[in-house]
């Protein structure tokens, strides 16, 4: 498995490219995130515009938003983060640091970001907790859908397609979204789900890996859905 097989870098994630190889496999880039915001805010204290900032909103650390992004009344945002243009932060939101999001995203209301990527037109609107995970363009949570990153034993997450299965070598790995995907609400996805592109999860735990357009139902079948035009 390939990050390219599931996503793309958007263009208004450019500068931010060099980091992530789209032939390594997509939980590497986990470890790119940092390196990654290292490079692009480089000797800067605070990208962000204090005059422009509601005083509810809590900055701490290296973090740039993009002018256009609309801010909530109240919300904690820690470096290093990427924020861009016209994404939206609802009331409540909790950005842990390591974070990039691209541009005309949802970070919901009482959702929690940590060491994630989120490319364009990603929604997570409500009650999500999003750590250590990639999300392509156009993916979807629905309301307390949650990437879970941490197993119970706190062993190694080890990722299964089909029958191959591919150490990580981290202990705390979410899920890896591709473009396009949605997850139903109050959905838990274990550590180390991936979801190939246009594919769906109903409301309901699920782990491994869910193929390209693909749907994951309640008894543990799939259906091909429609593909969009």
């Amino acid at each position: 498995m390939l990050a390219k097989e599931l996503f793309s870098l958007p263009t208004s994630l450019a500068h931010v490219a060099p980091w992530f190889d789209e032939d390594a496999h997509p939980w590497d880039w986990l470890k790119q995130i940092n390196l990654a915001l290292e490079g692009v805010l480089a000797g800067s204290d605070n990208l962000m515009s204090l005059e422009n900032r509601p005083a509810g909103v809590y900055v701490r650390g290296p973090v740039f938003i993009h002018p256009t992004v609309r801010l909530p009344l109240a919300a904690v945002i820690e470096g290093p983060a990427w924020i861009g243009a016209h994404t939206e932060i609802r009331p409540g939101c909790f950005i842990r640091g390591n974070v990039i999001v691209g541009e005309n995203c949802v970070l919901g209301n009482s959702c929690e970001y940590k060491n994630c990527l989120l490319m364009d037109d990603v929604e997570t609107a409500h009650f999500n907790y999003v750590g250590d995970s990639i999300l392509g363009t156009r993916a979807h949570l629905g309301a307390g859908a949650i990437c879970a990153n941490l197993k119970l034993n706190r062993d190694e997450v080890t990722i299964r397609i089909g029958e191959s299965r591919f150490r990580t070598g981290l202990k705390k790995v979410g899920a890896f979204l591709g473009e396009g995907a949605e997850v139903g609400c109050n959905s838990v996805l274990q550590p180390g789900t991936v979801l190939g592109k246009n594919s769906a999860v109903i409301s309901m735990p699920f782990h491994g890996y869910l193929p390209e357009g693909q749907m994951a139902l309640p008894e543990s079948k799939y259906r091909t859905l429609p593909r969009p035009e």
